[in-house]
């Protein structure tokens, strides 16, 4: 199995270099202290599975993803991460990873995990895996009148919220200013009675 590691931490870089490359049937093909580049390395390192942290300079791991799978949907993405928070983990979802690990999650874990993502699993922290049954309740039930009150630039802008892009870059997808990325999510949050993306999403499509 083929990893790249995105990860901005020099130590925890080196470490994880050393426990995937040192390990048999695990081939590192690289490491990267940002993922500013993915697309461009993932094409030419050609891995199964890319390990990717989400705070690091340039562009977070989320964006990375979205990137990633956008170019390289074969390529899984397995985060490893400090961050437990609902916004994180359902962007991240979202964009497309197929596993999310916090970083105190033992070695011997992690290497399975990787394993799991290529297998067709998807491995996560135990306080990750509550956090998404809590944030994917159940079968749909009877849409919510709310979401009629949302124009179809307004649903748009939210679905493009919802693959995970930041605003920035739904103004790039959709061809519109940031500060009317900003305006229309102003517009979804009063319509939709919510206070941040991750409801927004979960009230619109996950009810």
């Amino acid at each position: 199995m083929k990893v790249i590691i995105y990860e901005d931490n020099n130590d925890l870089r080196g470490a994880l270099a050393a426990l995937i490359g040192g390990t048999d049937g695990y081939e590192l093909t690289g490491a990267f202290d940002n993922c500013v580049n993915v697309v461009n390395q993932v094409g030419i390192l050609k891995p199964d599975v890319v390990v990717m942290d989400i705070d690091m300079p340039g562009m977070s791991g989320i964006e990375g993803v979205v990137h990633l799978k956008k170019a390289h949907p074969q390529v899984e993405a397995m985060m490893l991460t400090v961050f437990d928070d609902d916004e994180r983990v359902f962007q991240a979802i979202c964009a497309g990873a197929s596993g999310y690990l916090l970083k105190k999650t033992p070695p011997a874990r992690i290497l399975e995990a990787l394993r799991e993502v290529t297998e067709g699993g998807a491995p996560m922290s135990p306080v990750i895996a509550r956090k998404v049954l809590q944030l994917y309740p159940g079968k749909p039930t009877e849409k919510d009148a709310d979401l009629d009150k949302l124009t179809l630039r307004e649903m748009e802008v939210l679905k493009t919220l919802a693959r995970g892009f930041s605003h920035k870059m739904v103004a790039t997808e959709l061809k519109i200013s940031t500060e009317t990325v900003r305006t229309y999510v102003k517009r979804i949050y009063e319509k939709l009675h919510v206070h941040s993306v991750t409801e927004a999403i979960a009230k619109a499509f996950l009810k």
